[in-house]
């Protein structure tokens, strides 16, 4: 049991494993959890940094939570790959607008890692209005030996002092420090739903329902509005952006997705608004599958550009697509992740479960997809041998050196051993924050306040 400073986070470890086609997943760590949970105590966000070295976490108290790998060691390895608790701090607090009468939630709704420049570790962290850029660095010395201060820092009296002194660096234990560098506010009407650092790392994007601004890092007094969606009289208002994302590689190329189901991939080398996209992906909806709710479960809740950067992957209810940048009439794959919740829709319609917001990310050679589900469900599928497989993260299914089984939800008729019946599914219990180490078959999946860790066998 490991009590963090401060927050009042208990973490307790417990091995757990889970197996996908070829990759047997090993905890690099597994579940950290709070064991009385409340509100605030739920993942929000998950997010590796670019060596994957660290794992950031974001809940809806406000607080990120930053674990690191520990180095491999011959004397223990079986500890390789495992995280543990690196720094803990609060990010955010609740706030009030006075001039709307609006409470602002701490709650943490995107997390994005800058590439480490020298020894500190810099993230974006986001609420719902304002972005802060924060600094995450090691101290283990401090300065002994002041003049005009005494060893517990009070000042002296000047009278008193007949020499002078050097002041010299001594060892002390080592402390994570984090500290803000920006925060950037007042740019946003509606609430933030994505943040993406450009490729330059001069510059990122912050997207809200409808408008997105571009920041440099350096200028937090003022940002530039690329794009704007909203009508002049709001009673027209057909669609809202829902995410949005840089080019891995090319700095002026950006995509967002909307709650119509489309994507635009915009070009700032174009103008300076981007109200006229470069390419628009859109699939045509088949007439015999239109419903209710069709509007509905069309909504893209996340959109990723590949490692690549040559295909963009996109998140709806019911399904994962992925699209060509060079093909935008229809996506060329389409997995489907739930498919058997269809003829519950009206059921989860009045639950509002419809309007939950998945992810979805891809692994360190693009070849893979993982996205979340219900009943603490989530799916992997492998694009190449177009084979797929449910898993499930749970602390009742975790005992150490043992293999999470695959899966499988039976729909009607006799149900197997094995099997679980749509009708048994727990719809609060939730997978909606997922992320994929760069380099390595690692995941970190988050289910309400659990964090797993999982990481492929080695034999």
């Amino acid at each position: 049991m490991v009590l963090l400073p401060f927050f009042n986070y208990r973490f307790r470890k417990m091995k757990c494993f889970s197996r996908y086609l070829s990759y047997i997943f090993r905890p690099a760590t597994s579940i950290l959890s709070c064991s009385c949970h409340t509100e605030a105590d739920i993942i929000s966000t998950v997010e590796f940094n670019h060596t994957g070295e660290l794992l950031a976490t974001g809940d809806k108290g406000g607080r990120v939570v930053i674990f690191q790998r520990e180095q491999e060691s011959k004397n223990q390895p079986h500890r390789r790959g495992e995280y543990n608790v690196y720094s803990t701090f609060q990010s955010h607090e609740p706030e009030f607008d006075y001039l709307k009468s609006l409470e602002i939630e701490e709650k943490i709704n995107k997390i994005r890692w800058l590439p480490q420049q020298n020894a500190a570790y810099f993230l974006l962290s986001t609420n719902d209005k304002t972005v802060k850029l924060w600094k995450v660095s090691e101290r283990d010395k401090r300065p002994e030996g002041y003049n005009l201060k005494d060893e517990d820092g009070r000042l002296r009296d000047p009278s008193m002092i007949t020499t002078l002194r050097v002041p010299v660096l001594r060892p002390m234990d080592l402390m994570v420090e984090a500290t803000p560098r920006r925060v950037f506010a007042n740019a946003h009407t509606y609430h933030i739903n994505s943040i993406s650092v450009n490729s330059d790392y001069e510059t990122y994007m912050s997207a809200d329902d409808l408008r997105i601004n571009l920041w440099n890092f350096e200028i937090t007094n003022q940002s530039f509005n690329i794009v704007d969606i909203k009508p002049a009289n709001m009673e027209e208002l057909t669609e809202v952006i829902t995410a949005a994302e840089f080019h891995p590689h090319h700095c002026n190329t950006f995509v967002y997705s909307s709650s119509k189901g489309t994507i635009r991939l915009c070009d700032m080398r174009t103008s300076a608004l981007c109200d006229r996209h470069a390419k628009f992906f859109e699939e045509p909806e088949d007439p015999s599958n239109r419903s209710f709710f069709s509007e509905i479960i069309s909504s893209i809740s996340d959109v990723k550009f590949s490692h690549s950067g040559r295909y963009i992957m996109t998140r709806d209810y019911l399904t994962v697509k992925v699209w060509d940048l060079n093909m935008e009439n229809r996506p060329i794959e389409t997995y489907q992740v739930h498919d058997y919740l269809r003829s519950k829709l009206c059921s989860l319609y009045e639950n509002d479960c419809i309007f939950d917001k998945f992810e979805c990310v891809w692994n360190g050679s693009d070849s893979v997809i993982m996205t979340g589900s219900y009943n603490n469900f989530f799916r992997m599928f492998d694009r190449n041998t177009k084979r797929d497989v449910t898993l499930e993260a749970s602390r009742e299914n975790s005992k150490p050196r043992a293999i999470l089984k695959p899966r499988k939800v039976c729909v009607g008729g006799k149900r197997r051993k094995d099997e679980i019946s749509v009708d048994s599914l727990d719809f609060s219990k939730k997978i909606l924050h997922t992320a994929w180490h760069p380099s390595e078959n690692i995941i970190a999946v988050a289910a309400t306040n659990n964090l797993y860790i999982f990481q492929d066998k080695v034999n």
